[in-house]
């Protein structure tokens, strides 16, 4: 269950110590997200490499899972946060920054059986009012599969739909491949 507490700024929230899973302020409030279970780390594990073996090689985006993103009044950590390739944020020497003080490019959810699907609705929607280009909320349980586009345009998908993928990425999915990855042979 997501435990939401109240906190007056968001800077007195990244002063408090890390939790695991995640505690995420939003909109003023602090609530930690729930563990993981099989389906979701299936699923995130499974798109984070998908992603990364074509966008990363040829230097597009990179996807990284379970990412803080502070931007916009908040900090989130979605499920999986892909950035393009020069929005990474980098440390003067070019490596890698801990700290990614923007918005992510494609924000990716996947609901969990307890978590609210309001809540992490609202995340998505901060995203791309924030300047997240696409949105997916991975709905495990129903097999399907919503979409949030700029002008929080929403669609969803199911079955054979081919899924938006972030511009310039090469890579192809429908909702039916996704969720085969649920099932082991």
């Amino acid at each position: 269950m997501t435990t939401v507490v109240q906190s007056s700024t968001l800077a007195e929230f990244l002063q408090r110590p890390e939790t695991k899973p995640a505690s995420e302020y939003i909109n003023g409030k602090i609530s930690q997200k729930p563990m993981p279970q099989g389906e979701h780390s299936r699923l995130q594990g499974k798109l984070v490499a998908t992603v990364n073996a074509v966008a990363e090689t040829s230097k597009i985006a990179l996807a990284f899972p379970e990412l803080r993103c502070v931007f916009g009044g908040a900090a989130i950590v979605p499920d999986i946060s892909v950035f393009r390739w020069e929005r990474i944020p980098r440390e003067p020497s070019g490596r890698i920054a801990n700290r990614f003080e923007t918005y992510p490019d494609w924000a990716i959810e996947i609901l969990s059986p307890d978590q609210s699907f309001g809540n992490v609705l609202n995340k998505l929607l901060h995203c791309s009012q924030n300047g997240t280009e696409l949105g997916w909320l991975i709905f495990p349980d129903e097999a399907n599969i919503l979409t949030i586009f700029p002008n929080q345009r929403v669609e969803m998908l199911t079955g054979t739909a081919q899924l938006p993928i972030l511009s310039n990425i090469d890579l192809t999915l429908t909702v039916e491949q996704v969720f085969s990855w649920l099932t082991l042979e």
